[in-house]
């Protein structure tokens, strides 16, 4: 089935115990809502629906399925709820919050906490527009916070596997938050070669391009250093399959060091994150974010950074729920 756009469920539904006020965003994977819970507060509701195995016509509940599609929409019906289990039992203030997941139209809602704020994308994507580049102390601060809340998703033995800035959310006080885990998405995809890759070019880990190789923290490791040299040069690295043919990074971290706008250590560690090779790498977030915390006060007092709180842009609740129902979407 190709993908199609699905009909979001109606306005003023009640369901599970919510009510929705309307849909938010919508991705390949999922649809997103605005929702009030029992007493007032608002949450964000994620849908489990990818467009390429189900469709869901206008005035309709449930998605209708096609026969050859059921398997796969099982497996990643499995996955999603099994890891919104998962990520419920995280409570942790650099991951998303997950404050309840439950079954109805036969497919799987996951509940999310509201937060305000913005993704860090924008900050690079500010940056850029007007020729410059953020800060080393707001990097290290950002990326520490990202590392302490992935070495907790780690801990409970998952994986984030689309860590990326746009999957980066910045609280209005600038603390981090890790969204759209990409794990089910990557367990529909090994057990369908039909579906459309669903990881990030750039940020993705050479070992997510082969169902040969085996992931673990370590592809989330590459995937921090990817988003790091973002941050730094203001667009994503070479993707991991062009750079098997032809790895251009060298040159890449060559032109970083020349602009002298970062420490060569900052550079170092997101070179060694962006190793083709796993052994290669650090071989854990903690060794990550031991070296970023090395650097911090000295960045601190060096670093003239304007990319904190009072001015980034508050894009608020529309930003959160847009990010986390782009799942399944290449940016």
């Amino acid at each position: 089935m190709a993908a199609q756009n699905n009909a979001p469920l109606p306005d003023g539904l009640e369901i599970g115990g919510y009510r929705i006020v309307k849909k938010i965003a919508s991705g390949g994977f999922s649809i997103v809502y605005l929702a009030y819970d029992g007493d007032g507060n608002a949450v964000a509701i994620k849908e489990y629906l990818p467009s390429a195995l189900a469709l869901r016509q206008a005035g309709e509940l449930a998605p209708s399925i096609p026969r050859p599609n059921l398997p796969v929409f099982r497996i990643g019906l499995k996955c999603f709820f099994e890891e919104g289990r998962a990520l419920a039992r995280i409570v942790h203030p650099n991951v998303v919050r997950v404050l309840n997941f439950f079954r109805a139209n036969d497919t799987v809602y996951m509940v999310m906490a509201y937060e305000s704020g913005h993704a860090l994308q924008e900050v690079v994507a500010r940056h850029v527009a007007r020729g410059s580049r953020a800060g080393e102390a707001f990097i290290r601060q950002v990326f520490t916070g990202v590392c302490a809340g992935l070495r907790e998703v780690h801990a409970n033995k998952l994986l984030h596997l689309d860590l990326k800035p746009a999957n980066i959310y910045l609280r209005t006080d600038g603390t981090p938050i890790l969204l759209d885990f990409g794990a089910a998405r990557q367990t529909i995809n090994s057990d369908s070669p039909a579906l459309a890759p669903m990881y990030t070019p750039g940020f993705a880990a050479p070992e997510l391009y082969s169902k040969a190789t085996a992931l673990g923290p370590w592809t989330d490791i590459y995937s921090i250093g990817a988003a790091i040299y973002a941050c730094m040069a203001g667009a994503p690295p070479q993707p991991a399959d062009g750079r098997r043919l032809d790895d251009k990074m060298d040159a890449q971290f060559g032109k970083l060091e020349a602009a002298r706008d970062h420490s060569p250590a900052l550079i170092a560690l997101a070179r060694s994150c962006l190793a083709l090779d796993p052994l290669a790498r650090p071989q854990s977030v903690f060794a990550v974010q031991k070296v970023l915390k090395e650097g911090a006060a000295a960045a601190a007092g060096a670093d003239g950074d304007d990319t904190g709180p009072a001015q980034a842009p508050a894009t608020g609740w529309r930003g959160l729920v847009g990010r986390l129902g782009a799942l399944g979407r290449k940016d």
